[in-house]
C-alpha cells in the first residue's frame, strides 16, 4: 500500500467467531445454519419476560481453546455482563457480553514477522439478522439470536491492508484446527469489524478512528481498509477533521458508508449479568483443555520446512486447511518422496478440490503411490498430474492406471537415442541455432522429444542424451 501524504495507517480488528456449539449459549435451541426463518427460538433466546439464561459450558471450553491457541492468558475466575443497545435485531434490547473481565487476554499472532498483540478473547451471544426485502420492507429472523460468539480484539497494531488480511486468514486457521468454529465466511460463522485511524508518520498518539462492521470475506476487509484510509487521508489534505462514526462497506461502489455516529463503552450501560452466577475454571480444566488442541498451523508449517525442505509459502499453503494438513501428515507417514507429494498437492490437487471441501477423495496411500512412482523415475511430472486426475475424479488406483494406459517413463538411454537422433534431423535449424550460441533452443528440441514420447521420455536422460549430441562435430 502506498502511503498517502505521509499518513500512517492504524488498524485494530474485532474479530467475530461463531462457535461449534450444537445448541446456543443460554437456551436448547440449536444452533443449525439455514433453517427457515423464526423456527429455531425459545422464549429465552427470544428475550420474553421470565425467560431465565443458563450457560453452555462448551462455549466456555471453546472459549478457553480459542485463547490458549493464541498465547492469551485464561483468567479462572470471570463474569458475564449486559451491553445495552436498541437495534431490531436484538429483541431483549441487551446483549449478554463481557465488559472488564474477559475470559482471555494478552496474547499475540506473528504476521509477516510483526507481532500483532491481542487485547482480549470475550464470550457473547450473536443478535439476530435483518433481511432486506424490496417489497416487504426489512424482516427480521431470530434464529441467530444466541449463538455463541468469541468476540477476538486486537491491539492497533496492524500498518496495512495485507497485515489485516493475513492476520485474519491466520486467526481463521488457528480457530479451525483448535476445533472451536467451522469459520465459514459465507454463513456469517466469521466476520470482522475494522477500526481505522490515520497519522503523520513519527507520530506515537492516536487520533480519531472510525469502525467499519461486518465484513465477512478477506478482499472485503482488504478493500475497506483501503477505501477508508484514502477516505481520511483526502479529508485530512482537505483540513477537514475526521469525525468518530461506525461505517458499512459497500463493495459495489467500493466505498464506505456512514451507518451512525460511533458508541463509547458509557453508552451500552454495562454491568453485571443478575442471572448467571460468575464463571470459575480450575488449573486442571485449562491444562486438560490445553491437551486437547492439535499440533497448530505456524508450529506444522516450521517442521515442513526443516523436515521435508519446503519453502515458507509452500509450507504455509499445506497447513491454511487442518484437512489438508492432517491428510498430508499421513501422506508423509507412507512415502519416500514427501517433497514430490506436497508439490503436486500445492501445484495441482489445491486447483481440484471445491472451495469449501470436508474430505479429500484422494487416500494418503494413493498419493504414496504417485508420489514415489514420479520419485523413482517411473513416471514424469506431467504424468503423474494426469494420474491425479484420473484417481480424483474416477478413483482409479494410481499403480493400475499407470499399467493399463501404458504411461510408465521411457528410461532405457538405447531407445531415447533413437528419439534424439530424430528429432537432430528433424530440426537443422535448431541445431544450427544451438552451435551458433543460442542455447535456449535445448528446450525447444528436449520439448520434441517429450512431444514423440507423448510424454514418457525420463528428461534427465534425453536432455544428457541431446546435450552429448549437440557438442559433436561442431564446427
Amino acid at each position: 500500500m502506498t502511503l498517502l501524504n505521509d499518513l500512517e495507517l492504524i488498524v485494530g480488528l474485532e474479530i467475530h467467531v461463531e462457535l461449534s456449539t450444537e445448541t446456543k449459549i443460554f437456551c436448547s435451541c440449536p444452533t443449525t445454519f439455514g433453517a427457515e426463518p423464526n423456527t429455531l427460538v425459545c422464549p429465552t433466546c427470544l428475550g420474553l419476560p421470565g425467560a431465565m439464561p443458563r450457560l453452555n459450558r462448551k462455549a466456555v471450553e471453546y472459549a478457553v481453546k480459542a485463547g490458549l491457541s493464541t498465547g492469551c492468558t485464561v483468567n479462572k475466575q470471570t463474569k458475564c455482563d449486559r451491553k445495552h443497545y436498541f437495534y431490531p435485531d436484538l429483541p431483549k434490547a441487551y446483549q449478554i457480553s463481557q465488559f472488564d473481565l474477559p475470559i482471555c487476554e494478552n496474547g499475540a499472532i506473528c504476521v509477516s514477522g510483526r507481532r500483532i498483540g491481542i487485547t482480549r478473547i470475550h464470550i457473547e451471544e450473536d443478535a439476530g439478522k435483518l433481511i432486506h426485502h424490496p417489497e416487504k420492507g426489512t424482516l427480521i429472523d431470530c434464529n441467530r439470536c444466541g449463538v455463541p460468539l468469541i468476540e477476538i480484539v486486537t491491539e492497533p497494531d496492524i500498518r496495512s491492508p495485507e497485515e489485516a488480511e493475513e492476520l485474519v486468514r491466520k486467526l481463521r486457521s488457528i480457530m479451525m484446527y483448535a476445533g472451536v468454529s467451522d469459520c465459514k465466511m459465507n454463513e456469517g460463522s466469521l466476520r470482522c469489524d475494522v477500526n481505522l485511524s490515520v497519522r503523520k508518520l513519527g507520530e506515537t498518539t492516536l487520533n480519531t478512528r472510525t469502525e467499519i462492521k461486518n465484513l465477512n470475506s478477506f478482499a472485503f476487509i482488504r478493500k475497506a481498509i483501503e477505501a477508508e484510509y484514502r477516505r481520511q487521508a483526502e479529508m485530512l489534505a482537505r483540513g477537514e477533521r475526521v469525525k468518530r462514526e461506525t461505517l458499512r462497506y459497500d463493495p459495489d461502489k467500493n466505498a464506505v458508508i456512514s451507518m451512525r455516529t460511533k458508541e463509547d463503552a458509557a453508552d451500552y450501560r454495562f454491568f453485571c449479568e443478575p442471572d448467571i452466577p460468575s464463571i470459575i475454571l480450575q488449573d486442571s480444566e485449562i491444562e486438560d483443555l490445553r491437551a486437547q488442541l492439535p499440533e497448530l498451523p505456524e508450529s506444522r508449517a516450521a517442521r515442513y520446512s526443516e523436515t521435508i525442505g519446503l519453502s515458507p509459502a509452500d509450507s504455509a499453503s499445506l497447513v491454511a486447511s487442518r484437512a489438508v494438513s492432517d491428510w498430508f501428515d499421513n501422506v508423509c507417514l507412507l512415502t519416500k518422496h514427501p517433497k514430490n507429494a506436497a508439490n503436486l498437492t500445492i501445484s495441482h490437487l489445491f486447483s481440484l478440490l471445491p472451495p469449501d471441501f470436508d474430505n479429500i477423495p484422494i487416500s494418503p496411500s494413493d498419493m504414496d503411490d504417485i508420489a514415489d512412482m514420479w520419485g523413482c523415475g517411473e513416471i514424469s511430472s506431467t504424468v503423474a498430474k494426469q494420474v491425479l486426475d484420473a484417481c480424483y475424479s474416477k478413483g482409479i488406483p494410481p499403480r493400475r492406471y499407470v499399467a493399463e494406459n501404458g504411461l510408465a517413463q521411457i528410461s532405457d538411454p538405447t531407445a531415447l537415442q533413437a528419439v534424439v537422433d530424430e528429432v537432430l534431423s528433424e530440426n537443422s535449424k535448431l541445431v544450427s541455432d544451438y552451435r551458433a550460441g543460442k542455447t535456449n533452443v535445448l528446450k525447444a528440441l528436449i520439448g520434441q522429444c517429450m512431444k514423440k514420447t507423448r510424454g514418457k521420455g525420463d528428461p534427465v536422460i534425453l536432455t544428457a542424451l541431446m546435450e552429448k549430441a549437440l557438442s559433436k562435430n561442431q564446427p
